[in-house]
């Protein structure tokens, strides 16, 4: 437990000492956000806004991360130190807020609101996500478990195995699968980073839910003497849940300088980074299919993009909302933001709730 407190507090320090450091240079350079034109009227005064925040966040991450393992091996306190889980999950967050990172710097430098070309973005998207799974499914511990598995995930591995057709099929299907999950996750939280604070407030609950199953995890892992009838077969638990913390952390620290009003976005080095993290704890954690339920606010924020452009398609120009993503909607219904942004935080945290319900609530069952 040690580790997690350690490892968020230092992540929560550096981004909270940085940021305001990385604001000062950014807007030095002008390096400001460009408003899209199709946005709601009242964002235009955000227009100049310093972004790509998500640059200290990833960094902060990635340095409390081998940091806190550091300081425990010299305490003596290590136990499995630095784990394949634990480096393809920052695989993946870095990975994508590479991505992010080079589609924020265009627009900058362009003075544009769009980025990388839409194939492009695909492009590094799939480049990272199919090294991700590929190797996810290697690296075997002591007992035989690599960080991921053909098996599709709802709270553990469920007997629906990708691999029935032979081990080259289920590579590929798994490939696909895995890609389908950080698409998901990469777009919902990038919809979601639209209002001062509100995709940062809610990532912190869902990676906060990742870490208490980490640890839950670790104590009920199969082979314990603790683990009792229901057991998990989680490769490296202990691990993501230092990561889920160190997460929180650096997300606390950037929520103080981008809460309302906001003085710098996260831009989509940030948000891809953190979908990238939330797909990896789900696959990692063998959550895949309950990680609908515990992002349950980005999957209704990507799903009112989809409904909106698809009505707006076969209606032959009509809308459902009066804006996608959805909470530009209630921005344009008369909501101040603040108002949008609580009452989505809340909404976030019943979905996180539900989810760790229906995890407990699995294990208890299954007793």
């Amino acid at each position: 437990m040690i580790a997690l407190i350690m490892g968020a507090g230092i992540s929560l320090v550096f981004t909270m000492a940085t940021m305001p450091v990385f604001i000062r240079l950014l807007t030095k350079k002008q390096y400001g956000q460009v408003v899209r034109d199709d946005g709601p009227t009242s964002h235009a005064i955000k227009s100049g806004t310093p972004t790509m925040g998500g640059v200290i966040i990833v960094l902060a991450v990635i340095l409390s991360y081998f940091l806190t393992h550091g300081i425990l091996t010299l305490m003596g306190r290590a136990t499995s130190g630095v784990t394949a889980s634990g480096l393809l999950a920052l695989l993946l967050f870095a990975g994508m807020g590479l991505v992010g990172f080079l589609d924020d710097f265009i627009k900058i430098a362009k003075k544009r609101s769009l980025g990388l070309r839409a194939w492009e973005k695909i492009v590094l998207q799939a480049a990272v996500g199919i090294a991700f799974a590929v190797l996810a499914l290697n690296f075997p511990n002591a007992q035989g478990l690599t960080p991921a598995s053909t098996a599709i995930s709802f709270v553990r591995d469920t007997n629906i195995d990708l691999a029935f057709a032979g081990p080259l099929a289920g590579l590929i299907l798994f490939v696909l699968w895995s890609n389908l999950i950080v698409t998901g996750t990469t777009n919902g939280v990038n919809l979601t980073d639209g209002l001062d604070g509100l995709a940062a407030g809610v990532s912190i609950m869902v990676f906060g839910a990742y870490t208490l199953i980490g640890i839950w995890q670790n104590n009920q892992a199969c082979g314990l003497p603790t683990s009792g009838n229901v057991c998990y077969t989680v490769r490296d638990p202990m691990d993501l849940a230092l990561l889920g913390a160190i997460l929180c952390g650096a997300l606390i620290g950037f929520l103080w300088w981008n809460a309302k009003p906001a003085k710098i976005f996260m831009g989509d080095t940030g948000s891809l980074a953190i979908g990238g993290a939330v797909a990896a704890f789900a696959i990692l954690s063998r959550t895949q299919l309950l990680l609908v339920v515990l992002a349950g606010l980005f999957v209704m924020i990507a799903l009112s993009v989809i409904i909106q452009v698809g009505f707006f398609k076969l209606s032959g120009g009509k809308r459902v909302f009066k804006m996608a993503p959805l909470q530009h909607h209630f921005e344009l219904s008369g909501w101040a933001e603040e108002n949008v942004v609580v009452r989505f935080w809340i909404l976030g945290g019943l979905f996180v709730a539900a989810g760790m319900g229906i995890f407990y609530s699995e294990w208890v069952v299954g007793l």
